[in-house]
This record gives structure tokens, sequence and C-alpha cells, in this order.
């Protein structure tokens, strides 16, 4: 027999932008909260309320930090990290997958 681990999953899915990031919200079973999604090609500004830890499964994009000029290119297996109660920009140019964490 196995351990199992058991998440809890929002079914409903979080549509932001008009539908240009759409993702599901997971929960485990620690209490850790991540979501999981996908953001079209666009130019969007997130505001994070807890540091956030966004791992990049597949696609590409470019990212600038709040108080930031530079921008900084990111693909598929890469990751990049942003504070608390801040925001980051991000130019996607190719449908970017994504786990992000929470906390």
């Amino acid at each position: 027999m196995t351990d199992q681990i058991t998440a809890s999953i929002a079914t409903r899915a979080n549509v932001y932008f008009d539908g240009k990031c759409v993702s599901h919200s997971l929960t485990l079973p620690d209490g850790t909260k991540k979501s999981v999604g996908v953001i079209l090609p666009s130019k969007l500004t997130f505001n994070t309320g807890t540091p956030e830890v966004m791992e990049l499964v597949a696609g590409a994009c470019r990212v600038k930090l709040a108080g930031s000029s530079d921008w900084i290119d990111y693909a598929g297996g890469k990751s990049f990290s942003v504070p608390g109660q801040s925001s980051f920009d991000i130019d996607v140019s190719d449908a970017l997958h994504y786990i992000c964490h929470f906390g």
C-alpha cells in the first residue's frame, strides 16, 4: 500500500484579464496553496498579496519586477520569485504554463 496525498482542487477556474490567464487553485493537506494555469500571449501586470514563486512548465516570457527597469527572459524549466505586497509585469510570447507557489 502506498501513502496517498490528497489535495483540494477548485474545479471552477480563476479567469483573469478577459481570459488571457486561466488557473485552478490547489490546497495541499498541510495547507500549502498553489495554482496551476496558463497565460496566453499578452502583456499583463499581476499584484501579489503573499510572496510567490512562479515555476514555468512550458512557454516563454519576459518579466519585470516592481521597482526594476530590467526585463528578464524566462522559459519552461525556469522560475522567478516575487515578494509579497508587490507586483510584476509579464510579457508572454509563447503560451506560458505555470505552477504558482504561494507563501
